[in-house]
Formats: C-alpha cells, structure tokens, sequence
C-alpha cells in the first residue's frame, strides 16, 4: 500500500511539473532575450550620434557682429526673418470683404389695391423693438383696418405679439400719409435675426400688405 502511494505521488509530481513547464514556455514563446552583444551596442551609440550631427553651432565671429548690428539699429533686428506672404492673404481677403449681416435699405415698402404700407426705420427703446411705418391709401374708397389682424412672425416661424400707435382704423382714399408705429417686445426677440409682417383688411381681407426680411435691430 505504501508503495502504490509513493508511486501515485511520483507520478503526480511528474505530471504537474511536466504541465507547469509547457504552460510556462507557452506563455514566454513571444518573449526574446534582449540583445546584448557589444557589437550591436556600439551600432546604436553610433545611430544616436549620427542624429545629433544635425545641430549646427554659429561662429562667436557671427554673434559679434550681429549684435553690433543690433546695436546700431537701436535694438531692431536689421535682417529681420521674411513672413510668408501666404499667411498675409487672408487677413487681406478678409477686409476686403463687406459686412452684409442684416445691411437692409430702407424703407421697406408693400403696395396691394392702392394701400401702401412703408417701415421707414427701426430702433430700440426701453425693452421693445419700435418699427417707425407709414400708411397711405390712393384708390378711391376708404379701407378698415383690425391690428388685431397684424401678423408677426420671426424667421423660424414663430408667431410675435405686437402692438400698434397711431395708425388710423379706417384709412380714407386721398393722397394723406398716416405716420404711426409698430412695437415688439425684445423679450420675444432672443435669438431672432429677422422677422416678417402682414396686414390685411377687415372684413373683406383683400388687402395683403407683406414684408420679410426686417432685420432685428442689436
């Protein structure tokens, strides 16, 4: 019994140490010994040498007199390096260019049977965007106006409240201008670069006085 023991135990030591060794060598076949031979050695001191070869130092003759130089000029580089002109062009190409964000001539002007509707300007006060307009009426019969019927829309569709002073209600045919003006909140102007009007008339809305593009005044 004690020998089938010993023998079982030495057959065990055998397989697990058998096992251990081919996992180990499986796990270091990737692994190569560094090479260490003085041959090789030398081969790369030399490589790294020859890189640094490409520093190259200035006579102390040249420092001299480019210092004097200096001196001379008052402390200015008398050879200063050349710029790329490349560099200057775009900055040139960018001045040439005109600012055309939000550059609309006024007045704005809208015409339908004989109603013109005109914005003359646009400015801040307080805490609203005032539209300064005008109203006129050549045909022969006089038109009713509801400003309730205003409609205001920024460029992404929105619809503005506005409201209106001084424009008559009911427009009378002649060659008379009515001035009045049409305000905006600005709080309802975040992030709105344009907006859009439209007027009809009451009841018969035949009328379409249209105007887009009004820029938002900063």
């Amino acid at each position: 019994m004690t020998i089938v023991l010993l023998v079982m135990m030495f057959g065990a030591g055998i397989f697990s140490s058998s096992t251990g060794y081919k996992l180990g060598r499986d796990a270091l076949k990737e692994i190569t010994q560094p090479d260490v031979r003085p041959s090789n050695i030398t081969d790369r001191i030399n490589n790294s040498s020859s890189r640094q070869e490409g520093v190259k130092l200035l006579r102390e003759e040249d420092i001299i007199a480019q210092v004097k130089k200096r001196i001379a000029a008052g402390g200015v580089d008398p050879d200063p390096p050349d710029q790329p002109q490349a560099q200057e062009k775009p900055e040139e190409e960018n001045q040439a260019q005109p600012e055309t964000t939000n550059q609309v001539v006024f007045p704005i002007v809208s015409r339908d049977g004989g109603v013109t509707l005109e914005i003359t300007s646009t400015q801040r006060r307080s805490n609203s965007l005032q539209l300064n307009v005008n109203l006129k009426n050549e045909g022969d019969q006089s038109v009713r106006f509801l400003y309730s019927f205003l409609n205001v829309t920024d460029n992404q569709g929105r619809a503005l409240s506005a409201s209106v002073d001084s424009l008559p209600g009911q427009l009378p045919p002649g060659s008379q201008t009515y001035t009045g003006t049409i305000a905006i909140s600005t709080a309802l102007l975040d992030n709105v670069q344009e907006f859009a009007i439209s007027l009809t008339d009451y009841p018969e809305q035949k009328l379409q006085l249209q105007m887009s593009g009004i820029p938002v005044v900063q």
